[in-house]
């Protein structure tokens, strides 16, 4: 989830995905042939580098699941993406349109985007790129267009490439910009990403519906990084300045590190002590403290206990519903769908039964983006009635 060694293998996602039918607007899968040929260093900048290759697949749950393996590999992680984004009618959040797509269904066919930038919080600032050459449907363009930060992701993640207008009628266009860093590649030069990016966009500008084009070349400053050996105080001192103080900021990096140490004790204590700090600071409400309470559930997952991260998740949620946060909000309907992945882990079912009521509660205001996941639910949970006593009330 962190990098703790500099010199760690990285880790390449290639990820091409457009729906099927009248409704693509580029050719999404063609470019995989070119960069698969590439050596997957190249893609990472390291010496090695482990390649993962996803065709347009179907199901955004999967997706999300692959994605989360990626994050939690050490080392330099870079995500490649290219396909088409479509805004979702309810919401109007970007989604990349998987194979399966349509207009009608995108709420549950679709990727959000905001489900890529709140993995990637989990990474160290700094060891993250995420390349992309898309297109965009007319109203997403225009909101894109109009967006201060479009396709916008977390502090210290590297993000370069182009999102392109829609073609014209009966048009499919090319992942051109990637075509083209694929082809640099192969020739056997390894510029500095910037100086790649430059040259990309000059050769796909000059192809069919590359003019004009949203440009993305963000190669953040990445803040001090505090000691990761050890979580020293996790407490903080009164306010200092930044640059002499170990920060919240400074924290969490280390306090990742120690969990993907084995350090799961220390972890978490020290995450615990930045929630109630955060609760004294801001108030138990805050987001301050809702933060914290979500990387106690995401360090209890990687802990191996299931039961905790599924309480602390709910709980997240529910403080979010009280700060008045609507149930589609993306935040929220997280939570919920993240305790919902820890509960459906458990094997004890009497913990399971003990945690279902909240979770059932939750769903019923949350039903999130997964048709049925209510229904889902209580089918399990009917499964356990006979070896764990009376059923619950559905």
């Amino acid at each position: 989830m962190v990098i703790d060694r500099e010199d760690a293998a990285g880790t390449a996602l290639l990820l091409a995905a457009a729906p099927m039918g009248k409704g693509r607007l580029i050719d999404a899968v063609g470019v995989l042939p070119a960069l698969a040929a590439v050596p997957p260093g190249a893609l990472t900048g390291t010496a090695a580098a482990t390649l993962v290759e996803l065709a347009d697949p179907l199901d955004p749950q999967a997706v999300l699941t692959r994605l989360r393996a990626v994050v939690a590999a050490p080392g330099p992680l870079s995500l490649y993406i290219t396909g088409q984004l479509h805004l979702d009618p309810r919401q109007r959040l970007p989604h990349l349109a998987l194979a399966r797509a349509a207009p009608s269904t995108l709420r549950y066919t679709g990727l959000p985007w905001h489900w890529i930038a709140g993995e990637l919080k989990l990474r160290r600032p700094g060891t993250t790129t995420v390349v992309v050459d898309l297109a965009a449907d007319e109203q997403t363009w225009q909101h894109l267009a109009t967006d201060r930060a479009p396709l916008a992701l977390c502090h210290g993640v590297r993000l370069y490439g182009r999102v392109v207008p829609p073609p014209g009628r009966r048009t499919i266009l090319a992942p051109d910009y990637l075509k083209a860093c694929a082809a640099i590649w192969r020739s056997g030069a390894r510029p500095p990403l910037s100086d790649l990016h430059a040259q990309a966009i000059a050769q796909s500008s000059a192809q069919p519906g590359g003019h004009g084009a949203l440009v993305f070349a963000t190669d953040l400053p990445v803040a001090p990084q505090a000691p990761v050996p050890s979580l020293v105080s996790p407490v903080p001192p009164a306010p200092a300045a930044p640059t002499d103080t170990y920060t919240a900021t400074d924290a969490l990096p280390a306090i990742l590190a120690a969990a993907q140490a084995g350090r799961h004790e220390e972890a978490a204590a020290a995450a615990a002590a930045w929630e109630r700090h955060a609760r004294q600071t801001h108030g138990p409400g805050s987001l301050q403290a809702i933060h914290w309470t979500e990387v106690r559930a995401d360090l209890a997952r990687l802990a191996g206990d299931p039961a905790e991260s599924c309480r602390l998740w709910m709980t997240a949620a529910q403080a979010r519903l009280e700060r008045q946060q609507t149930r589609d909000d993306p935040d929220v309907e997280g939570a919920v769908d993240r305790a919902h992945h820890q509960w459906e882990r458990l094997n004890d079912p009497e913990t399971a039964r003990a945690l279902a009521p909240s979770l059932i509660a939750l769903r019923r205001l949350v039903p999130g983006r997964q048709r049925g996941a209510l229904q889902v639910l209580q089918r399990r949970l009917e499964r356990w009635h006979d070896t764990a006593g009376p059923a619950l009330p559905a």
